[in-house]
C-alpha cells in the first residue's frame, strides 16, 4: 500500500472512531437528560408537597390564633365581631378570615353561641347566622345550599319566620334566649364567624 492509501485508511478509521464516540456521547447524554428530567420532576413534586404542608401549617396556626380569641366547640371555633354589618358584608368578612357565618347544628351549639355572644358582644344583641331563604321562599338553607336540619325559631310570641320575601336572612337573638328570627338582609347586625378545626 502506498503512503496515500495508508493515510486514507487512517483517516477513515479515525472518522469511524470519532463517529462512534459521538454516538456514544449522544446516547449517554440522552440517558443523562432522561435521568435529570426524572430527578427534576421528583424535586418539583417534593417542593409542591412541602408548599402544601407549609400552607396547612399556616392555616392551622391562623386557626389557633383565631380560636384563642374566640371559643372552641367540638370540630369548630367561633369568633365574635361586634361591628354591625348587613348580612352580605358580614358573610364576606367571615370568608376573608377563612371561615363562614355561624350555623348551629344542634341545640347545644346554639346555646354555646348564644352564651358567647352575651359574654362578648352584649346581652341585648342580635347576630347574623349563615342561614337564608333567598333562592326559594321558606326553604331555609345553610352556606352550602343544603336545607338546615336544626331550627330554633321563636314560635311562642311572634311565630317565626314571619317576614315573607322581605326577610330572607336569619338572626340569633340574645333578648329571646338564642331563638331565631327572620330579618331583612340589609339590616346591620353583629356576627359570629365559625371556623372548622381538623
Amino acid at each position: 500500500m502506498d503512503y496515500r492509501g495508508v493515510r486514507l485508511l487512517l483517516f477513515i478509521v479515525c472518522l469511524a472512531h470519532y463517529s462512534f464516540e459521538q454516538n456514544s456521547k449522544k446516547k449517554n447524554n440522552v440517558k443523562k437528560e432522561s435521568a435529570n428530567s426524572a430527578a427534576i420532576e421528583d424535586l418539583r413534586r417534593k417542593i409542591d408537597e412541602i408548599v402544601q404542608e407549609l400552607s396547612l401549617l399556616k392555616e392551622k396556626q391562623a386557626l389557633q390564633t383565631v380560636c384563642l380569641k374566640g371559643i372552641k366547640v367540638p370540630g369548630k371555633c367561633f369568633l365574635a365581631d361586634a361591628v354591625k354589618k348587613n348580612f352580605h358584608a358580614a358573610s364576606e368578612d367571615c370568608m376573608a378570615k377563612g371561615g363562614t357565618l355561624s350555623t348551629p347544628l344542634s341545640g347545644e351549639e346554639n346555646d354555646q353561641i348564644y352564651a358567647y355572644v352575651r359574654q362578648t358582644i352584649g346581652l341585648e344583641e342580635h347576630i347574623w347566622l349563615g342561614i337564608n331563604d333567598m333562592v326559594t321562599e321558606g326553604d331555609w338553607v345553610d352556606k352550602t345550599g343544603s336545607s338546615i336540619r336544626f331550627k330554633n325559631w321563636e314560635t311562642e310570641v311572634t311565630h317565626q319566620p314571619d317576614g315573607g320575601n322581605r326577610q330572607n336572612c336569619v338572626i340569633l337573638s340574645c333578648t329571646a334566649n338564642g331563638r331565631w328570627f327572620d330579618e331583612n338582609c340589609r339590616a346591620e347586625k353583629a356576627s359570629v364567624c365559625e371556623f372548622n378545626i381538623v
